[in-house]
């Protein structure tokens, strides 16, 4: 059988000999090249070379960067709130912050920490940089952001910031259809819970046109867990609130104005501005305060409505007895002889115009809002008022019920089950008119629950006395109007 013959391996002096060789090509090569082309083709030769022989990576980079032009970037601030929220015990690296508005402290990431996110089983690598270029010569800026001069004469580019994704470019359109607006909705909610809310009174000046507006933080303490009302209803107010949130897309489908305006009413003393603030707390919506007696004209209403912003509330308190408003024929509504009603103003603010930024064309001057409307005597209102796409909802704020008085007694006196004096509170609340004011009132009379106990018992036997001599026959409620056949109670 004939002898396979394999080649001869090089010999290690041939391999030194070869690479020796190649070096000096290569080096000859370089010499002539820096001798013969400018460093300005050079540069661009070697930036083609690598443009076109880089290898071809898999992974895809958003970049997130802080500034769009000369305005923030929303995508990058929604990006850091998400981030913030990704923050685990790993991490070694934390920017700490905080304005002097705020109240809290702010955790954020520093230079170069990253942290690894997943998404439907899709692996992200997120990046915070910042980067501040080192002065130049020339008087040229190259960052896209602006620049100046340094003390020597140099230029400088502001620091720029940004944040970088990383992932598998197959997912991109997973990616950015899907992921993206998932952190813009959970850096809102985060927002949320963060917000400060406000409370601004709207004024015009001196009832001419134009207006400003007052603003104080908001520092109600009331909630739905702290409101005197009956769990049903709470409930019904807290599902109407949450459905209108999630409807955007439904209002807009409809081609109504993003908006829900509720009437409060029933007799002082039931817990209407209490329950207001209940909604602004939970919405974390500022409330804007608007006195009818403060509007001179029709378009100053408009240029007040106009200060006002999206997610708020809007509350005209004792619409019934504030203003005397002439209906849209100019004729003056059929209470105007009563006593306790004030006299006209001037006829450039009407019911029309109030009605106009209700349910008109200014109504859709802002999104997500909500329009509360408080009365003692619903049955005062003009019928145009009462309609749906005014006051869609009607609550009526009763006098203390035995639930709402359970509700009190956690509060004021941290009794959360059954005490002796319950059954005849509950027997006298429930053949008694008394509101959630007075009932509170005698609550905070002292720190002692038996002497509070028994002190409200003899309040509540006095107004049943009281109720029971007076013979009149004038109760609350009486003459009131019929319901609009599709406006929502809840009472």
């Amino acid at each position: 059988m004939a002898s396979r013959s394999f080649p001869e391996m090089p010999t290690p002096s041939s391999l030194l000999s070869a690479y020796a060789s190649m070096s000096t090509s290569i080096m000859l090569f370089r010499t002539m090249f820096d001798q013969l082309f400018p460093r300005q083709l050079r540069r661009y030769v070697v930036d083609a070379v690598r443009f076109y022989w880089k290898p071809k990576s898999s992974k895809l980079t958003l970049v997130f960067e802080e500034k769009d032009g000369m305005s923030m970037n929303h995508m990058f601030e929604a990006a850091e709130a998400f981030l913030c929220s990704r923050i685990n015990p790993d991490s070694e690296r934390l920017r700490i912050t905080k304005s002097v508005k705020e109240n809290h402290i702010n955790i954020k990431f520093a230079d170069s920490e990253e942290v690894v996110d997943s998404f439907e089983g899709i692996m992200l690598t997120w990046k915070y940089v910042r980067h501040q270029p080192q002065p130049s010569g020339g008087g040229g800026d190259d960052s896209g952001y602006g620049g100046g001069k340094n003390s020597s004469g140099g230029s400088f580019s502001l620091e720029r910031k940004y944040i970088e994704l990383k992932f598998d470019k197959k997912y991109k359109e997973t990616i950015i259809t899907s992921y993206l607006p998932l952190i813009i909705k959970k850096s809102q909610e985060l927002e949320n819970e963060k917000k400060v809310v406000k409370l601004h009174n709207l004024q015009s000046y001196g009832g001419g046109p134009g207006g400003f507006k007052e603003s104080v933080n908001l520092d109600h303490p009331s909630t739905f867990d702290t409101l005197a009302m009956d769990p049903k209803m709470k409930k019904a107010i807290i599902d109407d609130l949450d459905l209108f949130l999630k409807r955007r897309d439904f209002y807009r489908r409809v081609g109504k104005a993003w908006k829900r305006g509720y009437l409060l009413y029933g007799p002082p003393g039931t817990g209407k501005s209490s329950l207001i603030a209940a909604m602004a707390n939970y919405l974390k919506f500022d409330i804007y305060d608007l006195q009818l007696m403060n509007v001179g004209s029709d378009s100053s209403l408009k240029k007040l409505m106009l200060r006002t912003s999206n997610r708020s509330i809007l509350v005209i308190e004792d619409i019934d007895c504030s203003i005397q408003l002439p209906d849209r024929k100019g004729a003056m509504p059929m209470f105007s002889k009563l006593p306790d009603v004030k006299p006209v103003r001037d006829s450039q603010f009407s019911l029309s115009g109030l009605l106009n930024f209700i349910d008109g064309l200014w109504s859709c001057c802002g999104d997500e809002r909500i329009i509360i409307f408080t009365t003692n005597h619903k049955e005062r209102l003009d019928p145009a008022l009462l309609r749906p796409g005014r006051m869609d909802v009607h609550i009526h704020m009763s006098y203390l019920t035995t639930e709402g008085f359970k509700t009190l007694a956690a509060n004021y006196l941290n009794i959360h089950d059954h005490h002796w004096r319950f059954r005849e509170i509950k027997e006298l609340i429930n053949d008694t008119k008394v509101t959630p004011a007075e009932v509170a009132e005698e609550l905070m009379k002292s720190d002692n629950s038996e002497v509070v106990l028994e002190g409200l018992v003899n309040f509540l036997k006095r107004k049943k006395t009281e109720d029971e001599i007076t013979k009149d026959g004038v109760h609350y409620g009486e003459g009131e109007v019929r319901e609009p056949k599709k406006a929502k109670v809840i009472s």
